[in-house]
């Protein structure tokens, strides 16, 4: 059975800053257990801060099996359970198609959807034989929404949303649920972070998108203390979501995606439908 809402274990990737830092200090702060994870430790020392036994602080780079393999088997022998797992651990990246490096593009996809993956198959064992258990997946509108200059970034999010909608249907039998949180722009790090490639030949597209995420910084109009609260609330609903949007450019980016898809079914319905053997 599941531990009772006080006394939940998340374990939270990429806690160093941003969504990951908010929702660990407020799964703490309203009494859970907390596996706070970083490629380095001492980046967030301070969430510990204060709650004693109760935060666990683990190095964890999730492109290397064996530190993920070893963090959830400390998580286990502290915890006896890991009740929600967040895999929040990723970075941007902004770059032609054309021009991107094929060696970037691998590391982006290592990083934001196997790394994911890794860390979903080793939890999902105590998870099943326990028969509870709540995988939260951080993705973006990048996931709903391919845009210039972001479409290698936008091709990891597709895969996550594509594979947690599948993992939700396995794992629905376990008791286990899926969330997929798709954010909108926030103030976090990440836009500091993002890794930025070549736009040579496609400055008015892919460049002037680049451009705008720039400028943008900072200026972004989601709070990530609030995002925390968002996904705790959602966690914890008797139902909770498949999919959840954050932020209101978000559920406008998901409207207009909708639509527009819903205008070319229409539009080209009777040729769509016309390739079925009579």
């Amino acid at each position: 059975m599941q531990s009772k809402q006080s006394e939940r274990v998340w374990f939270i990737t990429g806690c160093s800053s941003g969504f990951g830092r908010e929702l660990a200090l407020a799964a703490l702060h309203q009494g859970d257990k907390v596996v706070a994870t970083a490629r380095q430790p001492d980046s967030m020392a301070d969430i510990a801060q204060g709650f004693g036994d109760r935060c666990l602080l683990l190095p964890l780079d999730v492109t290397q099996q064996a530190q993920v393999t070893q963090s959830v088997a400390q998580a286990l022998a502290r915890f006896g359970a890991i009740d929600v797992l967040v895999n929040n651990a990723g970075r941007g990246f902004m770059a032609s198609i054309e021009d991107a490096a094929d060696p970037d593009v691998s590391s982006l996809f290592e990083l934001n959807f196997f790394g994911l993956v890794r860390m979903t198959k080793a939890v999902l064992p105590s998870m099943r034989q326990r028969r509870s258990g709540h995988i939260v997946n951080i993705t973006s509108t990048g996931g709903l929404v391919g845009r210039a200059g972001s479409g290698y970034y936008a091709a990891t999010k597709f895969a996550v949303e594509g594979l947690s909608e599948a993992l939700a249907q396995e794992v629905e039998p376990y008791g286990i649920n899926v969330t997929i949180v798709a954010p909108s722009g926030f103030r976090t790090r990440f836009p500091k972070a993002m890794f930025k490639g070549n736009m040579h030949g496609y400055e008015t597209t892919a460049g002037e998108r680049m451009n705008h995420v720039i400028r943008n910084d900072g200026k972004q109009a989601g709070d990530p203390a609030r995002a925390a609260l968002a996904i705790i609330q959602a966690v914890s609903a008797p139902k909770p979501p498949l999919h959840l949007l954050l932020g209101n450019d978000a559920v406008e980016t998901a409207r207009k995606k909708f639509k527009t898809f819903e205008t070319d079914i229409q539009a080209w319905e009777s040729i769509s439908r016309g390739v079925d053997f009579d």
